[in-house]
């Protein structure tokens, strides 16, 4: 691998666009490409190139990033008619930041392999906020000199890795990850409407449930700092969730798990998103068990919050 190398970066949404904007703030030399042309217009006034299509992107670089909301959008891109398997050459990398499921990955791996170019799976944790100050958790899956290749890569990106082994490990822990950080934030949306209705403040609940092992992150640190406030501008989309979990039920059907716990976290995001939050924050699952509840879940300091 250069030492600096070419990036192309496909998919620059929410959390895309502030890691392409660390990568050439970096000094890394930066092809971009994305249906919406607003971010792409950004990146090129930070210097990067505006690139046609995945395949153009592929041509340029010697690294292609892609950080693309689903399943089909890597298979469309990595392996549509103008995807990056068309021009992606012999010994470079191609690196998926993407949510998606083990087996898509591994398709597509096979793909790439077979043009002589090499895949990780790389899948990020954590909010925008991370992401703009280059503190994302990342998660990584291939093989570990490739990994080790990219690492000053993801030194831009992150401060938490963790090799997960073959590729395709990568997204499955990102699968894990996700769906837990969903069902706990369920979990608190009902636990907290029903104790609030019955009289408990909100403030006694986190003090008692804190010192025991119920207590958890998102309580005592996510929660207080924007839901308890009444803020619920996105660090991570409900819709993405909904999505996640989808993807972490079938991951767990194929492998033998039934999963009654998680399919009712997945009818609790299809609901919160039918609520008009797809594109809010995740906590706004709170806002769907509040309603029902009649209640608000505010800290005492925030009652007047929405």
């Amino acid at each position: 691998m250069l030492a600096k190398p070419t990036i192309g970066f496909i998919g620059l949404g929410t959390i895309g666009l502030p890691m392409a904007t660390n990568l050439i703030k970096a000094g890394y030399r930066m092809n971009v490409h994305d249906l919406n042309p607003v971010p792409v217009a950004e990146m090129a006034g930070e210097g990067a190139t505006a690139v046609g299509s995945p395949a153009e992107v592929a041509r340029a670089s010697d690294v292609v990033i892609t950080m693309v909301p689903d399943a089909p959008d890597v298979e469309q891109v990595a392996l549509g008619p103008q995807g990056i398997v068309h021009g992606i050459r012999p010994g470079c990398l191609y690196m998926d930041m993407s949510t998606i499921d083990p087996g898509t990955t591994r398709k597509v791996g096979a793909a790439i392999r077979a043009k002589g170019a090499r895949m990780v799976d790389c899948p990020v944790a954590r909010t925008v906020d991370h992401a703009r100050a280059g503190r994302l958790a990342i998660m990584m899956g291939g093989e570990r000199s490739d990994v080790e290749a990219v690492q000053p890569i993801l030194n831009c990106l992150g401060d938490t890795f963790t090799y997960c082994g073959p590729l395709g490990n990568g997204v499955a822990m990102k699968l894990v990850n996700n769906y837990i950080s969903a069902s706990i934030t369920a979990i608190h949306a009902e636990a907290l409407s029903f104790g609030i209705k019955a009289g408990l403040s909100l403030e006694n609940i986190m003090q008692v449930v804190g010192g025991t092992f119920a207590g958890t992150r998102m309580l005592a640190e996510l929660f207080p700092a924007k839901a308890f406030k009444g803020d619920f501008r996105p660090g991570f989309f409900v819709r993405l969730s909904l999505k996640d979990t989808r993807l972490a039920l079938t991951l767990a059907r194929e492998m033998g798990v039934d999963t009654p716990v998680g399919r009712g976290v997945y009818e609790t995001l299809e609901k919160t998103c039918a609520a008009g939050y797809a594109t809010d924050d995740i906590s706004s699952m709170l806002r769907l068990r509040e309603e029902q509840a009649g209640v608000r879940i505010r800290l005492a300091s925030a009652k007047g919050a929405a």
